[in-house]
């Protein structure tokens, strides 16, 4: 089997953040994909299978099975578009959080996701301990969303991952109106048993739509602040929808020779 290393929302290798690829002409057992990803001890690894109408992705972390994860999405698409699939121009993922596609735009990957309900929510103690700041505002969808004061905030913290767990949601992101950007982000995920995600895709279903709607733009240019950064293209559309668009980098092409 092989399985591809794939930087994702940037174009330099070694940035952005990084996903494992295995493309498969027949599913493994669940366990032997959990021991995999958790072997490979990156924030997502992809499963792909190809079918009728495009190909069923699934998505791992080091624990667990997740219903929607951007950057190894990107990374897919890369795969199958550059490696796999090399004449295409778009490519459809069958996935837990339904349909999903993906098409290239020059050196970009335009993503169609979901956008989910969002619901203001109390700021706790919790979150202030967490984060040893207190955000200004807390944000409930699919993941968490916490809003600082300032750009620096975001970037200069160093919350408590333990504490993370305590804290309502799959994962927890830190956003702040940003200097170059339209907001910068940061993307904690302890209840996954990542500590930092670097690049977080399905966090800015949730991030970019409240800058939009904040800043009264479609469009949303938005910088991820961990140590290895990424840029993510946010485009608001109609029937809740997003396009997220980031470019990738091919790191590595290996062979699996464990049997799965």
């Amino acid at each position: 089997m092989k399985q591809y290393i794939v930087d994702a929302f940037t174009d330099t290798p070694f940035s952005g953040n990084p996903a494992a690829v295995c493309v498969m002409d027949k599913w493994p057992k669940e366990e032997s994909m959990k021991k995999l990803a958790l072997e490979n001890n990156l924030s997502e690894t992809a499963f792909i299978v190809k079918e009728e109408n495009g190909y069923h992705l699934r998505w791992f972390t080091p624990e667990t099975e997740v219903e929607l994860c951007g950057h190894a999405t990107l990374a897919s698409a890369s795969v199958i578009l550059n490696q796999i699939e090399p004449g295409a121009d778009s490519v459809t993922f069958h996935t837990m959080s339904g349909d999903l596609h993906v098409k290239r735009n020059g050196a970009f990957y335009e993503m169609n996701f979901p956008v989910y309900e969002l619901k203001e929510i109390p700021v706790s103690n919790d979150m202030e301990k967490a984060f040893g700041i207190r955000p200004v505002k807390a944000i409930l969808g699919l993941d968490l969303v916490c809003v600082f004061e300032s750009e620096e905030q975001v970037r200069n913290m160093n919350p408590d991952p333990e504490l993370l767990k305590k804290i309502e949601g799959r994962i927890q992101n830190a956003t702040a109106e940003g200097k170059e950007t339209d907001c910068v982000s940061r993307s904690f995920c302890s209840k996954l048993g990542i500590i930092e995600d670097p690049v977080c895709g399905s966090a800015h279903c949730a991030i970019a739509p409240y800058w939009a709607d904040q800043l009264g733009k479609n469009e949303i240019t938005a910088y991820q602040a961990s140590g290895r950064g990424g840029l993510l293209k946010c485009r608001i559309e109609e029937n809740q929808r997003i396009t997220i668009s980031g470019q990738a980098v091919l790191v590595a092409i290996s062979d699996i020779i464990a049997e799965l």
